[in-house]
């Protein structure tokens, strides 16, 4: 088990902009009675979703700092899932970003086809037929099953935050991933005729 060694997001009143003295604006005391507070599931977020750990300050820092400037217009609340979405926004352009192929390193134009993040039509009616299939075994389920399945696989909340939402148990909820999952491999998986119906 690896040990914490130092919280990786620090150094916030330095390197964004974030006032952190004695006399603070409304804006900065919010930030650091509201945000700051929840660094320890900004880092978790990321370790569960960002494989880089030498990243985590900057992605910290960049969540910081969008969700002070969006807190100058107004303040979002509640700001968790704001910061989540931040996150999850700022590693999908990371992603993206690494992708790019410099114009110079390609000596023919048309091979830049195969570095495009558009798929082509074929992939594209996959995709949907693939949708419209999970859409219709999503819809099988029973309502709470699919609620619970829902909020854990698309949301990414945990049993806990699904426990809280629903008003249910962890153990209830538990039974429902299990049993939904079961019931979607069924769907999937099960005979033939089961599968040509969703």
């Amino acid at each position: 088990m690896k040990e914490k060694t130092e919280p990786h997001c620090e150094g916030i009143g330095r390197h964004s902009g974030v006032a952190m003295s004695a006399s603070v604006s409304g804006v900065d005391a919010w930030f650091v009675r509201e945000v700051l507070p929840m660094e320890a599931a900004l880092i978790q977020f990321l370790h569960r979703n960002w494989r880089n750990q030498s990243d985590y300050a900057d992605l910290c820092q960049d969540v910081y700092v969008r969700i002070y400037e969006a807190a100058q217009t107004q303040i979002p609340h509640p700001v968790k899932p704001l910061m989540f979405r931040i996150a999850r926004n700022l590693m999908i352009d990371r992603i993206r970003r690494a992708q790019i192929v410099p114009i110079d390193a390609v000596a023919d134009v048309e091979a830049l086809s195969l570095a495009t993040d558009e798929p082509g039509p074929e992939r594209v009616l996959m995709a949907r037929d693939g949708l419209r299939r999970v859409q219709a075994a999503l819809d099988r389920l029973p309502p709470r099953s699919r609620d619970v399945l829902v909020m854990k696989q698309v949301d990414g909340l945990t049993r806990a935050e699904i426990a809280f939402h629903l008003g249910i148990t962890e153990e209830t909820v538990k039974w429902h991933l299990a049993n939904g999952m079961a019931a979607l491999a069924d769907i999937f998986y099960g005979d033939a005729d089961v599968r040509r119906t969703v």
